[in-house]
């Protein structure tokens, strides 16, 4: 008679817990489930990632790879990080046009992307070792090639097309611009700041700041209107939603942010995507979706167009591109 008590309670005790496990996992599907969010936009959010620039092979690509060397044939006559490359891409559709920052001698920040001149332009050295007017004086279409050096159809081209920060903010007063900041040298986050400090604060809230950690950190803590992330925080921000997200937890290094998520992840994001997005707008954050992540360091912009039917139905996040020319098009005729 005990024995058959013990097991009448021991299978009370099995379906009780079944049942509590049960209703649990439907509350946590409920409490994450996309389709019951509305979406955040009527449409998504694209990013021009330098503008409209050339494009180039990824091929054995590495942080040291010059990719001006490596040009694609490219259908138009943009140079990356360029006042007319930025008004290409706005013209092209973009929401948003990111580039790239150093600070010169002079205390002026130069609009150039890599560490050095010597791979796309007829200078040589560190860039943030030139004063303004040096870099300015620079061909920054000298390096470009795609035959293996036979040919540099831009040489002649780039001649003073470098802009300063402050031009590219003078020419686009009213526009989304996301800044890379190439250095981790905290003064230049100081003196960065000290520039867009000078601007309203709605204009300081159409502006987006990422790149090292020591600079960006700096803009965080004196521009609270700017959308701030660095690698650390970034996955700070994903590892601990992840894994606590189910929740309906936000990790506070994900606040008033900008993430970049390879879209091959993307569905480990709790809520993914209305909810996710809905999360995350709350907390002042704009989501970017970005290539396939690899595991090789490197994840290239969202830039094939027959890649869109891979996205959730009525997306709305952020969409960082190399190729505006092509995702803004195929948006405009998919939407």
């Amino acid at each position: 008679m005990r024995k058959l008590k013990r097991r009448i309670r021991v299978k009370k005790l099995i379906k009780a817990t079944i049942a509590v496990i049960v209703i649990f996992g439907l509350l946590v599907y409920l409490n994450n489930a996309s389709f019951l969010a509305r979406p955040i936009d009527d449409r998504p959010v694209l990013a021009a990632h330098r503008g409209l620039s050339q494009d180039y092979s990824r091929e054995g690509l590495n942080n040291e790879t010059c990719t001006a060397a490596q040009m694609l044939p490219t259908p138009h006559d943009y140079l990356e990080n360029t006042i007319p490359s930025m008004q290409a891409a706005f013209a092209a559709g973009a929401d948003l046009v990111e580039f790239d920052v150093h600070r010169t001698t002079d205390d002026y920040f130069a609009v150039f992307h890599d560490w050095t001149v010597d791979c796309r332009t007829n200078g040589t050295g560190v860039t943030r070792e030139h004063s303004l007017a040096s870099l300015q004086s620079l061909d920054i279409g000298y390096g470009y090639t795609s035959d293996g050096g036979k040919t540099y159809p831009f040489r002649g081209k780039g001649v003073g097309m470098m802009p300063s920060l402050a031009e590219v903010l003078d020419t686009f007063p009213d526009r989304n611009l996301i800044i890379d900041v190439k250095s981790r040298d905290r003064s230049e986050g100081e003196l960065l700041a000290d520039r867009l400090a000078a601007l309203p604060p709605q204009r300081q809230a159409r502006i987006m700041v990422y790149g090292g950690d020591r600079p960006v950190s700096v803009i965080r803590e004196q521009l609270p209107e700017v959308k701030t992330i660095w690698l650390r925080r970034l996955k700070h921000c994903l590892t601990r939603y992840i894994a606590l997200g189910w929740t309906g937890y936000v990790p506070n290094t994900c606040d008033r942010s900008m993430l970049l998520i390879p879209v091959n992840y993307a569905r480990l994001m709790w809520g993914w995507p209305n909810r996710f997005l809905q999360r995350m707008k709350k907390v002042d954050t704009q989501v970017f979706l970005v290539g396939d992540y690899r595991g090789e360091g490197f994840s290239q912009g969202f830039d094939q167009p027959d890649r869109l039917k891979d996205l959730p139905a009525n997306y709305a996040g952020g969409i960082w591109t190399d190729r505006i020319d092509l995702i803004a098009p195929a948006i405009k005729e998919t939407g």
